[in-house]
């Protein structure tokens, strides 16, 4: 009999968008995917904020970016872009209803030197679950699943599934056409695919702008409507 457990391994992000908060939450154990080959134009190392009424990308700087590096072996670039990030932030939120709690867990994670981009993400989204005060259990594939590189993509995936004592792997939606659900279950894992659904809410005096960073919801959200709008969505 498969196990109830599920679990879900996405690429760590920069203070990713409300949907990968959601994910996070819908399973009992969430792997961060640090060991495959970062990602260009991506999100690894940027997002986007609300910047006078429009979405505007925020990039950390990073050294020697290759999509042939792995994505914990990016190093970033500590040089005077990075330190004007927070000044940045500071200015697009400075009037947003809940910027003095949230301000204080960005500089908390800003102000810290990682070694890579992936210690920073892995950072900045454990410090939104600790600010929620809501726990979740974390791993790290290179640290806990480092044998299982060099699998393929979906046996990888029902590997560390499997090593986690889990039955269930969770994906989002955009990779329905990427795995086989008959695949997973003939190797005792139920593949499900996650559709979410982010909330709209008060942004100043501007139309709503979706999809933003988590950045943007803490600012602009009280703790409770942020944990209820968390299990906003389904599995198919």
């Amino acid at each position: 009999m498969m196990s109830g457990l599920k679990v879900a391994i996405m690429q760590p992000y920069f203070f990713p968008y409300f949907g990968y908060f959601q994910l996070i939450n819908e399973v009992d154990t969430f792997v961060f995917y640090d060991d495959v080959n970062y990602i260009k134009k991506g999100w690894i190392n940027r997002n986007r904020i609300l910047i006078d009424g429009k979405d505007k990308l925020t990039t950390i700087s990073c050294k020697k970016v290759s999509q042939n590096k792995l994505i914990k072996d990016i190093e970033i670039d500590y040089s005077a872009d990075y330190q004007k990030l927070l000044s940045r932030i500071r200015i697009a939120y400075k009037k947003a209803p809940y910027f003095n709690e949230v301000i204080t867990v960005l500089e908390n994670t800003l102000n810290t030197k990682y070694k890579s981009i992936s210690e920073l993400n892995i950072s900045s989204i454990k410090a939104v679950f600790t600010y929620l005060e809501k726990p979740q259990k974390f791993c790290i594939s290179s640290q806990n699943f480092g044998s299982s590189k060099g699998m393929s993509k979906a046996d990888r995936l029902i590997n560390i599934t499997k090593s986690i004592g889990a039955g269930n792997y969770v994906n989002p939606i955009g990779g329905v056409d990427l795995y086989d659900k008959n695949y997973f279950l003939k190797q005792d894992v139920k593949l499900w695919f996650m559709q979410h659904h982010l909330f709209e809410y008060k942004q100043f005096e501007t139309a709503f702008v979706s999809g933003l960073s988590i950045i943007d919801v803490l600012m602009f959200n009280d703790k409770e409507t942020i944990i209820a709008n968390l299990s906003n969505n389904i599995l198919i």
